[in-house]
């Protein structure tokens, strides 16, 4: 459903289609710019138990339903208010991509599928130390993404971050390209790329895994999202900063994970070719900082899932490594991008200049 709004001050969603439905997750929105975007909320019509003996249950989930509306006629750098639900808990708010360049922030990190309350901290830490116009998540959102009684717990983590900034997620291998993220977040191709003021942004699927049982359709579909990816990075030469985002980390210092991704490694000597600023990626379970040949690769994977070892940083390209919780911060101001990892307590755990 597409509906223009001549004014751009508010936007009212319908009620939920049902009294008994329950909202279990957002509002949050997505796929926005500058002049569109989509509202989504997720509802609980129903649960559904099962067990090994009759009426004893074993294990109840929900059954789960995306609603969305999508908005156009919108003005670009303008905060946009909405109502999903008729009640505050379907209040939040975005803003739109600005039209040329101009100041922002965003926050990336991911790997919040397990340590409920870890992933808490990482959420209150965010609303308390960043003030993000949009949010990039590296993957791995939930344990499990078939498994509809994972999906309440993550959007109720999230829900004070969603309701006040835009959301762009990639996809993780524990999303296991269950249908529904595909549902939940309005995707059609798990790769894409956007605009926000003088900045380019590409998100990759790199759980290529996952994508089918077949090697050779697995092949076919990662050389055309490499064609895709060396096009859209030709086409945003213009841009002051490239940015990436992708699940799968091309570097670690995890020993045990090293050369596990060769696709993303080999893309290397490509974000080298057109200027790649940087890239963000989750997958280890910790924080890493790399810069090679003029990119600068930070893996971002604190967001609750348990930490993992940093026992053998690459030497010569490696700038900071930690096993810990965190986030990352990048405020863009002009030509000039600062990186902040910030810990749990808002200490920063390094802070990195990224110049055009």
């Amino acid at each position: 459903m597409k509906i223009a709004l001549p004014i751009a001050f508010a936007l009212l969603c319908g009620p939920l289609a049902h009294a008994e439905d329950k909202l279990v997750g957002g509002p949050y929105a997505i796929h926005v710019g500058p002049r569109s975007a989509t509202v989504v909320w997720v509802v609980e019509s129903s649960q559904t138990s099962i067990g090994t003996q009759p009426g004893r249950a074993d294990k109840t989930n929900p059954a789960l339903r995306a609603e969305k509306v999508s908005f156009t006629g919108l003005k670009p750098g303008t905060t946009y208010y909405y109502d999903a639900a008729g009640r505050d808990e379907g209040k939040g708010s975005f803003k739109t991509p600005p039209a040329g360049p101009a100041n922002f922030q965003f926050v990336v990190y991911g790997d919040t599928r397990t340590r409920h309350d870890v992933h808490r901290k990482v959420i209150d830490a965010i609303l308390k130390y960043a003030a993000p116009d949009f949010v990039l998540h590296t993957g791995d959102l939930v344990e499990n993404g078939a498994d509809s009684a994972l999906w309440p717990t993550f959007f109720g983590i999230e829900r004070e971050l969603l309701r006040k900034a835009a959301f762009y997620p990639s996809l993780g291998n524990h999303e296991r390209n269950d249908r529904q993220y595909y549902d939940f977040f309005e995707v059609t191709t798990p790769y894409y790329s956007f605009d926000w003021g003088s900045a380019h942004f590409i998100v990759l699927n790199s759980d290529i895994g996952n994508v089918s049982s077949s090697a050779a359709l697995r092949d076919t579909y990662w050389k055309e999202q490499v064609r895709w990816l060396e096009e859209d990075l030709e086409k945003s030469q213009g841009a002051d900063f490239r940015f990436l985002i992708a699940h799968h980390p091309p570097i670690t210092a995890v020993e045990r994970r090293q050369g596990n991704n060769p696709q993303m490694t080999a893309l290397m000597p490509l974000f080298e070719k057109y200027k790649l600023t940087a890239g963000f990626f989750g997958h280890d379970h910790n924080y890493q900082h790399y810069l090679s040949n003029g990119v600068h690769y930070f893996i971002t994977g604190g967001g609750g899932a348990p930490l993992y070892d940093v026992n053998q940083p690459p030497p010569g390209i490696t700038r900071k490594v930690a096993s810990t919780e965190h986030f990352v911060a990048v405020k863009v101001e002009g030509k000039t991008a600062r990186v902040e990892a910030i810990q749990l307590d808002g200490n920063p755990l390094e802070v990195t200049e990224l110049g055009k």
